[in-house]
C-alpha cells in the first residue's frame, strides 16, 4: 500500500487540522502519518499527530534545508504551511523543495501569495477586476480632512486582527496611526461577515467554496460560525478565483453591506476555521488525499447548509518527561 504523508508547517495550535487530515486518511483507508512540525516542543498539535519533527524558526538560515530533511526522513508526500509569515518563502523555494524530495508544497505562485499578504495590493488587485472593497484612504487625504467618520485602520501586512481598530473621531486616528504600523485607512464597513473556505486543485481548478458567517470570534478568528450557501457569495467567489488562480486551501474575508459583497483579504492557506467547512463536508484534506492518488475531482456543493459550529478551548497535560498523560 502506497503512503502519503503530511507535514503540517509551524503546527502550534492547529490541532482540529491535523485530526481532520487523519479521519480523512480513515475515511478513504490509506496509509498516513501526520507529521507536525514546530520549533517549539509544546505546541499541542504535536501530541496529537502521528509524529512530530522539531524544526528551526522561519528566521533562521536553515529553516528550508530542515523542512527538506524532514520530508525525506519521513517520506513526506505533501507539505502544509499554516502561518502568514511563511508563505512566500514557501513559495519562492517551492522548486528547491520540490527537486530535493518527493514532496509537494501546498503554496501558490509567489505572484499570488505578494497579491495575497500585502493588503494594499489585495485592495489594487480587487478594484482592477471590479471587485467591490472599502474605500481606502490616501494620507493627502487623511491631512486634509477629506475623511468620513467612522473609520478602520489595519496594518498593511498584518494578521489575527493584531493592531486593527474602529476609529470614531480624529484623536482615535491619531493615535491609532501612531501604534499601528504601516497603516492602512479604510472606511468601516457595517454588515454581516463571511469567511469564505475554498479549495482548488493544482492547476487551480475550483472543487469546493463554503461561506461561513461570523457569528462571534476571538483574536481574529471564528468562535462560532454557521454555513450558509449564499449564491451571491459563491458566484461573485468564483469570479474572483478564476482570475486570481491560486491552489489548494483558500480562504477570504468578505462583507455583505449595503453597498453588495466588499472584500475584506484573501489568505491562500487553511484558515483557523476550516476544519468547519471540512467538518460539513468540503473535506479539503480528503480532497489533497485523491489529488495525491492521482484522483481528478470536480466542483460540488456536497455539503451540509445551515450547521453552527461553536468552538471552545481544551487543555493537555504533560509530565515531567514531556509525555502527555492520559486522564
Amino acid at each position: 500500500m502506497n503512503e502519503y504523508n503530511i507535514l503540517i508547517l509551524s503546527a502550534g495550535r492547529r490541532v482540529e487540522l491535523v485530526q481532520s487530515f487523519q479521519r480523512a486518511a480513515r475515511k478513504i483507508n490509506i496509509k498516513s502519518n501526520v507529521v507536525a512540525g514546530d520549533c517549539s516542543d509544546i505546541a499541542p498539535a504535536i501530541y496529537f499527530a502521528d509524529k512530530n519533527y522539531k524544526l528551526p524558526r522561519i528566521s533562521e538560515p536553515n529553516y528550508i534545508d530542515s523542512i527538506v530533511d524532514a520530508c525525506n526522513k519521513e517520506n513526506i508526500g505533501l507539505i502544509i504551511p499554516t502561518i502568514d509569515t511563511d508563505l512566500l518563502l514557501l513559495s519562492e523555494q517551492k522548486q528547491y523543495i520540490e527537486s530535493r524530495t518527493d514532496a509537494i508544497v501546498l503554496i501558490s505562485n509567489p505572484e499570488v501569495v505578494k497579491i495575497c499578504r500585502d493588503k494594499i495590493n489585495t485592495q489594487r488587485f480587487l478594484e482592477a477586476n471590479d471587485f467591490k472593497v472599502p474605500k481606502m484612504y490616501t494620507n493627502a487625504e487623511l491631512e486634509k480632512g477629506v475623511i468620513e467618520f467612522p473609520l478602520f485602520i489595519k496594518p498593511k501586512s498584518g494578521s489575527s486582527s493584531i493592531n486593527t481598530f474602529k476609529v470614531n473621531n480624529e484623536k482615535e486616528l491619531n493615535t491609532y496611526m501612531g501604534i499601528t504600523k504601516d497603516p492602512i485607512v479604510q472606511d468601516f464597513m457595517e454588515g454581516e461577515e463571511f469567511t469564505v473556505d475554498i479549495f482548488l486543485d493544482f492547476d487551480s481548478n475550483i472543487i469546493t467554496i463554503v461561506p461561513r458567517l461570523r457569528i462571534a470570534t476571538r483574536s481574529g478568528e471564528i468562535s462560532k460560525g454557521k454555513i450558509i450557501k449564499d449564491r451571491g457569495i459563491i458566484n461573485d467567489i468564483k469570479r474572483l478565483m478564476r482570475v486570481l488562480k491560486p491552489i489548494g486551501h483558500i480562504t477570504v474575508q468578505l462583507m455583505k453591506t449595503k453597498k453588495g459583497i466588499e472584500y475584506i483579504e484573501i489568505n491562500p492557506r487553511f484558515g483557523g476555521g476550516a476544519p468547519m467547512s471540512i467538518q460539513s463536508g468540503a473535506d479539503s484534506c480528503e480532497n489533497l488525499y485523491r489529488l495525491l492518488m492521482g484522483e481528478r475531482l470536480e466542483y460540488n456543493e456536497n455539503y451540509r447548509d445551515n450547521i453552527i459550529f461553536l468552538r471552545f478551548d481544551y487543555s493537555i497535560c504533560l509530565d515531567e518527561n514531556m509525555e502527555l498523560i492520559q486522564w
